[in-house]
């Protein structure tokens, strides 16, 4: 009674094949798997920066300088620029 057997199997693929068609299956497989490949990727990115930041020396044996800021996170570009009156127009 428990798992699937293999006339089970040629079900689920004869429904998969007419409901999607027959080109389509390639392609629908091939994005699921670039879109895992990109999916593991970042949990692996991800999980490389939430590492603990520990002190540590480069290659010379100096200390290794903190990673600067991208644009999006600079907190001087995240406030609005004061907005002035354009030159022809004259406060009364």
């Amino acid at each position: 009674m428990g798992g699937l057997q293999p006339w089970h199997w040629l079900i689920v693929i004869a429904v998969f094949v007419l409901l999607f068609g027959a080109k389509k299956l390639p392609d629908a497989a091939r994005s699921l798997g670039k879109s895992m490949r990109i999916f593991k990727s970042e949990i692996k990115e991800m999980q490389s920066d939430s590492k603990p930041d520990t002190p540590s020396s480069d290659v010379a044996g100096r200390s290794a300088s903190s990673p600067t800021p991208i644009a999006s996170e600079r907190a001087d570009s995240a406030t609005p620029a004061p907005e002035t009156a354009p030159p022809d127009q004259r406060p009364a």
